[in-house]
């Protein structure tokens, strides 16, 4: 690490005592996260890392979010866990038409904690290092006027922003419709500039699809979208743990 690098965290772990929070049990890689996700200012970063710590606390059990917590989410069977990337990065695949705006957005906010927590979760190799990373993609193909969920979308992009920093590796939208287009440019409105240049939306040209399939391999990529791999639901991998360990430290602290 560079020495620029270590000021900065010495900074950061400063600024988060101030905030009367504790970086203790959290290893470099996780705070430099929130270090490059405020541009290295030491005082914005650690403001983001408590904020973090407090909504940890508020709606995430020391333990993670269970699978009977979010079962009306899960049974609409519409996203899928896959293996690792080309880049080394896990694949999470979110089915749209078989998503439904949720009755219940604290269930939903839980659901996407969920998604997110084993999706990072998957990708350990070992010993958790803290700055693993993922890919998702979206697939809005049959979609209908039903399945539009505005609300949904920038809940999870907000996540993503505000307590996953740095986590999104890239995410890839498939098979955009026409009509979906002014509910993009809405959702486009609460995303950063860093986000935004994460995200891929695909055409339907066989030159970007050709790019697709090359960038996320075909032992990720299910059979239906030209891989070699099974869709996998995400209920039905099973892991050591669903929630990495450096999301769950010290979630009691503040």
């Amino acid at each position: 690490m560079e020495e620029s690098q270590e000021l900065a965290l010495t900074q950061f772990r400063k600024s988060v005592e101030k905030l009367s929070s504790s970086t203790e049990g959290y290893e470099a890689p996780t705070l430099m996260r929130f270090l490059v996700a405020r541009s290295m200012n030491p005082d914005k970063a650690a403001k983001m890392f408590v904020d973090w710590q407090k909504w940890r606390a508020s709606l995430v059990p020391l333990n993670g979010i269970t699978d009977s917590e979010v079962k009306d989410e899960l049974d609409f069977r519409k996203v899928c866990l896959q293996g690792l990337t080309k880049s080394g990065h896990p694949m999470v695949l979110v089915l749209t038409s078989k998503h439904f705006p949720a009755k219940d957005h604290v269930i939903f906010k839980k659901f996407v904690v969920h998604v997110l927590d084993k999706t990072i979760a998957s990708g350990i190799k070992g010993k958790e290092v803290g700055d693993e990373k993922l890919v998702a993609v979206i697939d809005l193909s049959n979609i209908t006027y039903k399945n539009l969920d505005a609300r949904g979308l920038i809940t999870g992009f907000q996540f993503l922003q505000s307590y996953y920093p740095e986590r999104l590796a890239k995410c890839y939208i498939l098979h955009m419709p026409g009509f979906f287009l002014t509910v993009w440019r809405f959702v486009c409105r609460f995303l950063d500039k860093a986000t935004k240049e994460k995200i891929v939306i695909v055409t339907d040209g066989e030159e970007e699809e050709r790019k697709f399939k090359e960038e996320i391999g075909v032992d990720a990529l299910p059979e239906e979208y030209g891989g070699s791999a099974k869709l996998t639901l995400i209920q039905d991998v099973l892991l050591p743990q669903t929630s990495p360990q450096m999301l769950t430290t010290n979630n009691n602290n503040v």
